[in-house]
């Protein structure tokens, strides 16, 4: 039986690309959530970190503003050979993703509200989504609500103003305090039992949802499935980086 392999060139080419970085960003801090579990996960990959705070939020712009944004800095992690994009932000993934995976040849990760674990998760059906304006009025993130809800009743709760709260470094205020609590009274009248963090910024006040919510209603984040889905299509394309440091002893 005839043995197909492959070019020497073409594995020696990918070999050189896995040890490239992988860019994230995010429009500011919101992002490192991500970040962060992709480095415990992959702690062998270089990672390249924008966040374009001087933009944030995104969830305020139009959909022109945010897909420019998001072009310019996905050409800057290019020209800095990275060999994938992460987009560590809901606003920008639901607006831009389609158009930079057909500008760009590379793997992109974006960022989707967990719905669809959420729908699993529920028992009484009734889940709540926290996003920012611009997700919310989204005809993407919309279409996926729908795609996956099922039987299920899915209520978005636009959160403005806590994004630019946590990247002014207000979000142990008490302003903070008051209008995420606003937010959540809102969510709550809901009866959910199930609440979506539907944008990263949302788990750097974890602990406050904890101290809110009853102990029963069940918090959902991305920042794990979008490790795993980045590690899938690393392997799929044999980009992940599998250099071995060898360490002599004496």
């Amino acid at each position: 039986m005839a043995v197909t392999q492959k070019p020497l060139h073409t594995h020696m080419q990918n070999q050189a690309q896995s040890t490239q970085a992988i860019g994230i960003f995010d429009s500011g801090v919101g992002g490192l959530s991500i970040f962060n579990c992709i480095k415990e996960q992959l702690p062998e990959e270089t990672l390249i970190y924008v966040a374009d705070s001087l933009y944030a939020p995104y969830g305020d712009k139009s959909d022109e503003e945010i897909i420019a944004r998001v072009n310019i800095i996905a050409d800057q992690l290019i020209s800095q050979n990275c060999k994938a994009l992460v987009i560590a932000c809901n606003t920008a993934t639901v607006i831009a993703i389609d158009q930079l995976r057909k500008r760009l040849s590379i793997p992109i990760i974006g960022v989707e509200p967990a719905i669809k674990p959420a729908v699993i998760k529920s028992k009484n059906k009734r889940i709540g989504i926290l996003t920012t304006q611009a997700t919310a009025k989204n005809q993407r993130f919309l279409a996926l609500v729908d795609k996956y809800k099922g039987n299920s009743e899915v209520y978005i709760q636009p959160c403005p103003g806590l994004v630019e709260l946590i990247e002014s470094n207000q979000l142990h205020s008490t302003t903070f305090d008051n209008l995420l609590n606003s937010y959540l009274e809102l969510i709550t009248d809901k009866q959910i039992d199930t609440l979506v963090l539907g944008c990263t910024h949302y788990p750097f006040f974890s602990d406050k949802l904890k101290d809110f919510l009853s102990s029963d209603i069940a918090i959902m984040e991305t920042a794990l499935p979008v490790t795993e889905q980045l590690k899938r299509q690393l392997i799929q394309h044999e980009l992940i980086n599998q250099t071995v440091e060898l360490v002599k002893s004496f």
